[in-house]
C-alpha cells in the first residue's frame, strides 16, 4: 500500500489508541483493521480501504468529517459519513438504538456508490464474527453486553444490511455474512 495507507493505519491507531471493544477487550483498532482486510477481497480501491481503517473515527473517537476530508479526500470523507451515525446524545444507547440504526439503514439503501456498500458490508461482517465468537462463549448471554439486547432487533438490522448490499452477493464476504446470520440468529 501507499505512504497515504499507512498514514491513514497510524491515525486510526491513535484515534482509538487505548479503546477496547466491548464485546471481547481486544484493542479497538483490530477492529478497522479487520473490515479493511475483508473489504480488499472485494475492492482494491484505496479511498475505500483508507474509510475502512477510518469509519469508526468520527462516531466513537472524535474526529470530524472535515479533519478526514482534509487529511485523506472528499472521498474518504464521504464513505465514512455513510456509516457515520448521529449518536443521538440526548437520548439513552438503549432508547436511540432503533432510531439510529433506521436512519443509517436508510443512507445505505439510498447510495449508489458500491464502495458504501463493500464499506458496510466489511463492517457488519467483522461486527457478526465477532458476535459469533461471543455466542460461542456465553451463548444467549453475549446480548447483555450490548445497547440492543433483544436478537429479534439485531437479526432486523443484519438481514437489512444483507438486503441493501444484495449486489455484492457474488463475494466470498458476502456468502460469509450470510452464514454467520444463520449460524447466530437460526441456531443452523
Amino acid at each position: 500500500m501507499s505512504k497515504r495507507f499507512d498514514d491513514a493505519l497510524r491515525f486510526a491507531i491513535k484515534a482509538h489508541e487505548g479503546v477496547t471493544r466491548k464485546s471481547n477487550n481486544i484493542p479497538f483498532i483490530i477492529h478497522p483493521m479487520e473490515v479493511a482486510t475483508i473489504a480488499s477481497t472485494i475492492s482494491e480501491d484505496e479511498d475505500l480501504l483508507i474509510a475502512c481503517l477510518l469509519h469508526d473515527t468520527v462516531e466513537d473517537a472524535g474526529v470530524t468529517l472535515t479533519e478526514i476530508r482534509e487529511k485523506f479526500g472528499a472521498k474518504v470523507m464521504l464513505l465514512v459519513s455513510s456509516e457515520t451515525e448521529n449518536k443521538r446524545r440526548e437520548l439513552l444507547p438503549e432508547d436511540s438504538w432503533r432510531i439510529r440504526k433506521e436512519e443509517s439503514l436508510e443512507e445505505l439503501r439510498n447510495s449508489e456508490v458500491r464502495e458504501v456498500k463493500i464499506l458496510w458490508l466489511a463492517d457488519k461482517l467483522a461486527n457478526l464474527r465477532s458476535f459469533y465468537r461471543a455466542y460461542l462463549q456465553k451463548g444467549d448471554d453475549m446480548w447483555l453486553n450490548f445497547h440492543q439486547r433483544d436478537p429479534k432487533q439485531q437479526e432486523w438490522y443484519f438481514q437489512s444490511v444483507a438486503n441493501y448490499t444484495k449486489e455484492l452477493e457474488d463475494s466470498l464476504a458476502y456468502k460469509e455474512y450470510l452464514d454467520l446470520m444463520k449460524k447466530l440468529f437460526k441456531g443452523e
